[in-house]
């Protein structure tokens, strides 16, 4: 093989990978993004401070928040067989975080309506728990995470009821949905005779 037949070997192999990395990267650029339907919970919230509480038909029952805290509703939506769902609730703060991972301290509590016996959750105050003292010898961009208080919630879906929760202020609530995707699997005991 002369030099110009590998010359010309080379960009055509060269021109075809070249093609082939651009059609691939177009194909993984467009490509649509699958909706995951776990995580499109439609659940909504509100959340109101002393100052600016709005008394709401489906919540009337339930107390105004106290100076100082927050209550937050979240309301469900209308699920075909809701026995197959629950919600988890984390309640924490955002916090800027470095190497150090924080806790925080908090104590849930359910409290019941009198006259209506319908639930709400609070906490009275979150604080500052320990904090690993690591020295950070990275001096990178300080992370914005969410740090939760020990207790967390896992509740039966029922969107009957908003779920109501009272907290400090400066606190936020995370929640997701959570689906059965297999059947009960059984153990029975073998009786010997």
């Amino acid at each position: 093989m002369n030099s110009s037949t590998l010359n010309a070997a080379k960009h055509a192999i060269t021109a075809t990978a070249l093609a082939i990395s651009l059609l691939s990267f177009n194909a993984q650029a467009t490509s649509p993004v699958q909706r995951n339907l776990h995580n499109d919970t439609g659940i909504t919230t509100q959340s109101f401070t002393s100052a600016a509480h709005q008394t709401q038909v489906a919540t009337k029952m339930y107390p105004a928040p106290t100076a100082g805290m927050v209550q937050h509703i979240l309301t469900l939506p209308t699920l075909a067989d809701e026995s197959n769902y629950m919600v988890e609730i984390q309640i924490g703060q955002t916090k800027v975080e470095n190497c150090n991972r924080q806790v925080l301290s908090g104590k849930l509590t359910q409290h019941s309506i009198k006259g209506w016996g319908y639930n709400y959750y609070q906490v009275d105050s979150i604080s500052e728990g320990p904090s690993t003292l690591m020295a950070c010898m990275r001096r990178g961009e300080p992370n914005t995470v969410f740090v939760p208080i020990q207790d967390d919630l896992k509740l039966s879906y029922d969107s009957r009821l908003a779920k109501v929760f009272y907290l400090p202020e400066g606190s936020e609530i995370r929640y997701r949905t959570w689906r059965v995707e297999s059947q009960f699997s059984s153990s029975k005991a073998t009786v010997k005779s």
